[in-house]
């Protein structure tokens, strides 16, 4: 539960106050051993205290399963807000997963300079610029073949207390083990840091990830969104 506290602050950057900026009302993380959650910003106060003592006084559900206090959660809320959730992982450092391809870092310029006119059109040209420059969202790990970026992993949130792994797979390339190839190398750039990994229930392919490098599961994230 105390890992899942901390992946919630390093994907919200929770405020002073340790509330969500949004869009989401409310995340609750559910481990194993308890649960954990924060409220939006936008919440008023007495409503913001009831459902995080509502959370405090829940059973926690088994993975896959929301637990019972996330309907009275949205009751409270207001039943437009959409459910959502998925499983989060721990990344211990080291992890590798070989595949026939060369794992470009971060941290070397040569690496950083071949990438630099690869910007895949998914990618909007600030944030490219900024990633490759070791701006928002390094330090990253990416595969290039054929001439064009193949997958990345990057940092889809720094902070001190830790980072998230953000991962993107050409459509032409998936199904080769790149994404967990370049997550491994990626882990590897951030040795003294908590890292975590987390994806949608219904992504079946992140999810593989996940097994191929034996990520620690830690519990499930669960999320109300007017």
């Amino acid at each position: 539960m105390e890992l899942l506290r901390v992946e919630l602050g390093v994907i919200w950057r929770l405020d002073e106050r340790g509330r969500l900026p949004g869009p989401e009302d409310l995340v609750i993380g559910v481990a194993a051993d308890g649960m954990t959650a924060a409220v939006s910003g936008h919440v008023p106060g007495p409503l913001a205290a009831r459902l995080l003592d509502l959370v405090s006084q829940g059973v926690p559900s088994p993975p896959g399963h929301p637990p019972d206090v996330l309907a009275r959660c949205r009751e409270l809320l207001g039943d437009d807000h959409a459910v959502s959730g998925g499983p989060s992982y721990l990344v211990r450092p080291p992890v590798r997963f070989e595949v026939p391809a060369e794992v470009l870092r971060s941290d070397d310029p040569a690496h950083v300079e071949r990438v630099r006119p690869l910007r895949p059109s998914t990618w909007e040209p600030g944030e490219w610029d900024a990633l490759v420059g070791g701006g928002e969202g390094a330090p990253w790990a990416m595969i290039v073949e054929d001439g064009q970026v193949a997958a990345v992993c990057h940092s889809a949130r720094l902070t001190p207390e830790g980072a998230e792994a953000g991962t993107w797979t050409s459509p032409a390339f998936r199904g080769r083990g790149y994404a967990a190839a370049t997550t491994a190398v990626w882990a590897g750039l951030l040795p003294d840091l908590p890292l975590f990994y987390s994806t949608g229930a219904d992504n079946r392919s992140s999810q593989r990830v996940a097994g191929r490098l034996g990520l620690r599961p830690l519990g499930w994230l669960w999320k109300l969104t007017p």
